[in-house]
């Protein structure tokens, strides 16, 4: 079942908050529809400058600190 869009702003919300101050998420969200951010460009361009060796170490560090967000299907 999808998540209802207020499902998903308040998730997107809590994520944010997780990292940042609640200044800097507003400010995260005004600048979005402001500049008219293109999520999807600007992920590209930052996976692309990444090599692969880089991500899968991110990746590890965060699961190692982060067990409990592990994919199970990531579990062997």
């Amino acid at each position: 079942m999808d998540a209802s869009a207020a499902e998903v702003l308040t998730k997107g919300m809590e994520c944010l908050l997780e990292k940042m101050s609640i200044v800097d998420a507003e400010r995260f969200l005004f600048l979005v529809k402001t500049e008219q951010f293109d999520y999807t460009k600007w992920q590209r361009a930052y996976f692309d400058a990444r090599t692969r060796g880089e991500t899968d170490r991110e990746m590890e560090a965060y699961f190692r600190e982060n067990p409990e967000k592990v994919p199970p299907e990531c579990i062997l």
